[in-house]
């Protein structure tokens, strides 16, 4: 296995949609165990395909951040979603922000396995949570979309300023 560049904003493979996988061979299941130890490796607990410069629909999740309960979700599809809960939220792929986002509780959501089996999932909570953020992700939706106007500004301005901050600190 090995650690994946994750692609930050506004890197324009985020803003992409996805698409299918059909191929579940051996290069695929690389890639599969790839994104785990970098999601892992990032103390993420998802990590999606357009975050690592691949547009198609695949996902990991991992709501407990421990080795061996990592999800890996293929070709997903909500079907269902009810309640709805605000929390605050982070995004490998915006480092050093983090924003306060509606999410629905529950949800209902078919989906493949890393082999092509597929499943549906009733998932609640921050499980519900985590699938919704990473879902975006496949329709090249980042948490700083789901603000407009000075909301937005003002959290693209939080990232600048901690990306520019970072950067300046390696020189």
């Amino acid at each position: 296995m090995s650690k994946l560049k994750i692609r930050i904003y506004p890197d324009p493979v985020l803003k992409k949609k996805t698409a299918p996988v059909t191929d579940f061979g051996p290069v695929t299941q690389k890639l599969f165990d790839d994104m785990i130890e970098t999601m892992h490796v990032s103390d993420g607990v998802g990590l999606a395909a357009p975050q690592i410069g691949i547009s198609q629909q695949i996902f990991i999740a991992c709501p407990t951040m421990r080795h061996g309960e990592e999800y890996v979700i293929v070709n997903a599809v909500i079907e269902k979603m009810s309640g709805a809960e605000v929390k605050a939220e982070g995004c490998l792929s915006l480092p050093g922000i983090s924003a306060e986002i509606k999410r629905a509780t529950k949800l209902r959501m078919k989906f493949q396995d890393r082999h092509g089996k597929c499943y549906t999932a009733e998932l609640e909570n921050f499980f519900a949570r985590v699938i919704q953020h990473e879902m975006d992700h496949q329709n090249g939706i980042l948490l700083i979309d789901h603000f407009k106007g000075k909301g937005r500004e003002k959290l693209i301005a939080q990232y600048e300023s901690a990306h520019t901050a970072k950067n300046t600190s390696k020189l």
